[in-house]
């Protein structure tokens, strides 16, 4: 599955441009009227199946129960402005529910299941949410965070009893002139809410409006099969949800915890042709004991990020597929969509790619000036398109996306002669040993050669008489015998400057603290690592 990238560098403005992007579809139309169209169009065509609970749904039964669930709103009253809330796993009625808002043109606001409860209140104080549908396992959870607002609650399955079950909300009649809502606002309404990664706080509430840009870079037919572990909280979950809908594919969901050998086996059995998965997943399949004979033949499109992975970990599964079908993306939840898409692993291997069609690139530095190819700063996106901010935080909403439309991404990068964007680190990951910057990364690169490093992880701890000195968190390959000091020893060995050796110790973890997107959290990892030292 190929990607057309035409891009061309305006030497005097200093930026990289993407060629205009095409749509197939009327503007003024809404995803959900689009999806609908489409749903009743191929109404025999396998439209999901459960992998963990054994379930499959025609394209015409999930529009019946897309059509219920919007019906259930309609009854309670909800209109355009209100917001539902989500905070459930890929099950079966899952995406009858996000179909549903899209019909009505109300937003849904999804959280990750490991929320705690505190998180939970903060932000769904925020967007007030009148119906929440979670999974009856935590359904005290989300009953506690909202107690103090009127929250209709429904619950996907192992149904609490003083809960509504969505099999209540699928009994619903739907009239027989149903049809989509059109959008108050026109396409600048919003489509969803989900949440920034966290990773320096408290999540906040990112808006995604219903541009057709989610889906326009996915050139998918009703042939594809679509996998992706994300749930609705994250963009990857919600752009498979839009584009299985739009372009009529099967997808395949699970309900379960990540498994590598679960998702090999998947692949073989459904002939998955398209995967979307963060980097560490990646190095979970490439490293585990099912990976050297499972069946890759099927997949055209795997595409991957997020964070960063190891060069080792790509080439072992390029390796093992029919076609040169890799692809690193580059995006930012803010933006909606990818920004950058690279398809030559082979002569640019590090890089995050090339401008999307409909999107600009720059790079500024610390005053805001804008630089030329190889100079680092950082990476700055305009996608050209409304966005109407971090819900109910205007403060924080222009702090990331500035007066001239440019989303401010905080990571350090440059574009190399041929206008391929590389990432370098987030600014905030940044470290100083006596006043010397250096970049966690660097350090993970050197300890990514060691054979027996399936992740890593490294971090700075505060020293009042050096400042931050280089610590990592490391997991073994199975069957592996390495110790912390083997990876000391093994970065002192490769490396002749100070401020680069692990001056803050190692340690082995069975696996490094990931945000719930699956990207590392190297905030969660360093607390862990501190945590290990202060007992010891």
């Amino acid at each position: 599955m190929g990607f057309k990238q035409e891009n061309y560098y305006n030497s005097e403005e200093r930026i990289w441009y993407g060629k205009p992007e095409r749509t197939y579809f009327s503007k003024d139309q809404s995803i959900g009227e689009i999806i609908f169209r489409e749903m009743k169009r191929h109404p025999k065509l396998i439209a999901q199946i459960s992998d963990t609970e054994n379930t499959i749904l025609t394209r015409q039964e999930l529009l019946l129960n897309s059509m219920r669930v919007a019906s259930f709103m309609r009854k309670m009253g909800m209109v355009q402005t209100d917001i539902v809330g989500i905070i459930a796993r890929n099950t079966t009625h899952m995406f009858a529910v996000a179909y549903g808002c899209f019909f009505n043109g109300i937003a849904f606001h999804s959280l990750n299941i490991n929320y705690d409860e505190s998180t939970i209140k903060k932000l769904y104080d925020i967007t007030k949410p009148r119906v929440i549908f979670c999974d009856g396992d935590d359904y005290e959870k989300v009953k506690a965070a909202t107690a103090h607002q009127n929250v209709i609650i429904v619950t996907m399955r192992n149904h609490h009893k003083d809960s509504i079950s969505i099999d209540e909300v699928l009994a619903t009649t739907v009239e027989d002139d149903f049809k989509p809502a059109r959008l108050e606002q026109g396409i600048n309404q919003t489509l969803a809410i989900l949440c920034s990664s966290g990773t320096t706080g408290t999540p906040k509430a990112v808006t995604i409006n219903n541009s057709h840009k989610i889906f326009s870079y996915c050139p998918l037919t009703i042939d594809d099969v679509q996998y992706t572990p994300s749930s609705l909280d994250w963009v990857t979950g919600l752009l498979t949800t839009v584009t299985s809908g739009v372009y009529s594919t099967l997808r395949v969901i699970t309900d379960n915890l990540f498994d590598p050998a679960r998702m090999l086996r998947m692949i073989e059995k459904y002939k998955i042709t398209w995967l979307l998965q963060p980097p560490p997943h990646l190095a979970m399949i490439a490293n585990c004991k099912e990976f050297d004979e499972a069946k890759l033949q099927s997949i055209r499109c795997y595409m991957y990020g997020g964070s960063r992975t190891s060069i080792e970990a790509q080439n072992s599964i390029r390796s093992r597929l029919q076609t040169d079908c890799m692809t690193m993306v580059y995006g930012m939840t803010e933006v909606g969509i990818m920004a950058a898409i690279n398809q030559n692993f082979d002569k640019k291997p590090n890089s995050a790619g090339r401008v999307v069609d409909g999107m600009k690139i720059k790079i500024l530095n610390e005053e805001n000036e804008t630089l030329g190819p190889n100079e680092v700063g950082e990476i700055c996106v305009n996608n050209g398109q409304h966005w109407s901010g971090y819900y109910g935080n205007p403060e924080e909403s222009m702090k990331i996306k500035d007066s001239e439309g440019w989303f401010h991404s905080g990571d350090l990068g440059y574009m190399d002669d041929d206008g391929y964007l590389y990432i370098i680190e987030r600014k905030k990951d940044m470290l100083k040993y006596h006043n010397i910057m250096y970049y966690p990364t660097e350090i993970e690169q050197i300890i990514s050669q060691m054979p027996d490093v399936a992740e890593v992880c490294v971090f700075g701890i505060w020293n009042q008489f050096n400042g931050d000195e280089a610590a990592a968190a490391v997991v073994k390959k199975p069957g592996s015998q390495i110790q912390a000091q083997d990876v000391v020893d093994f970065v002192q060995s490769h490396t002749d400057v100070i401020y680069k050796q692990l001056n803050g110790g190692a340690i082995i973890m069975d696996e490094l603290v990931h945000s719930a997107n699956g990207k590392t959290n190297r905030v969660g990892t360093k607390a862990y690592f501190l945590d290990i030292k202060d007992r010891n």
